[in-house]
């Protein structure tokens, strides 16, 4: 079936073929379920269909990263389960209740940091924290500085980072609460390629320490492959899930690697092929 380390398959043959990470409860076999999802705006009178009977599981602890085109409704299927979105068809269930609404069982990190200026970073990434007592409030932040390497600047202000370290404090901010998932809508877009590398590398040391369950959306297909366990295509829009790739790579991975290359290969001809039948479309 091609190469040893890239097989792909459809969803329902690659649940099959994974073995199911358990926990140590009797809780849902799926940490998320996404059951015939679909989405539509109206605007000026007129219906967009943004997504299109999804169905997707992830596993807890798995890092599953979402790539499509523009407009395939990738930020918005991560709202919807960010609880952001009401208004769908469908279901989504985090640990097998649905999802109605925001709250701290969800982590977000967005595409800028969305840091509070005012606050030191201390401040900031305490800030879901204010019902706690204030010696435990000190303790978690602290644990969190130092978790994504800002252990010494927990008293500066977001003005005085740069971007890659303001990420990192967003990254902390958004796991100090321990959610059940932590939720990526392209988090190293807005930084320079080096720092992108770098914060790749962090971003995976987290992960690994953290084990959260975590979903990624980017349009960065290397990024993707270095990072999850699993790929989720999504078709252009109406967005539907039109493949899924199983990343079976050794961490840390190597970009120059042929394994990884195939993988690369394989999902940028995947985007031409979406890109020639957009422009067909348009024309």
């Amino acid at each position: 079936m091609g190469n040893r380390h890239c097989l792909t398959m459809t969803q329902d043959l690659l649940e099959k073929a994974l073995p199911i990470q358990r926990s140590s409860g009797s809780g849902p076999e799926f940490e998320l379920q996404i059951k015939g999802l679909s989405k539509v705006f109206r605007s000026n009178g007129d219906a967009i269909a943004a997504l299109d009977r999804v169905d997707l599981n992830i596993r807890r602890g798995e890092f599953v990263s979402i790539i499509g085109t523009s407009g395939c409704g990738k930020t918005t299927l991560l709202r919807i389960i960010a609880g952001l979105e009401s208004e769908f068809s469908g279901r989504v269930e985090l640990e097998g209740r649905a999802i109605t609404g925001p709250g701290i069982d969800k982590g977000v990190v967005f595409q800028d940091h969305r840091l509070l200026p005012w606050l030191t970073i201390d401040d900031n990434i305490g800030f879901g924290l204010v019902q706690r007592p204030e010696e435990e409030r000190r303790e978690i932040t602290q644990k969190y500085l130092n978790l994504v390497g800002l252990g010494k600047f927990g008293k500066a202000y977001p003005g005085q980072l740069s971007g890659g370290m303001a990420q990192r404090a967003a990254i902390a901010r958004a796991l100090v609460n321990n959610p059940k998932i932590l939720l990526l809508d392209e988090p190293l877009g807005a930084l320079d390629a080096l720092t992108r590398r770098y914060m790749q590398q962090e971003l995976e040391k987290i992960w690994v320490r953290e084990k959260a369950t975590t979903v990624m959306v980017t349009h960065d297909v290397d990024e993707a492959i270095y990072l999850s366990d699993r790929i989720v295509l999504m078709s252009s829009r109406p967005g539907r899930v039109k493949k899924i790739l199983s990343v079976a790579l050794p961490r840390p991975r190597r970009r120059e690697h042929s394994d990884f290359l195939a993988i690369e290969r394989e999902l940028l001809q995947e985007f031409e092929l979406q890109a020639k039948d957009l422009i067909t479309y348009e024309i």
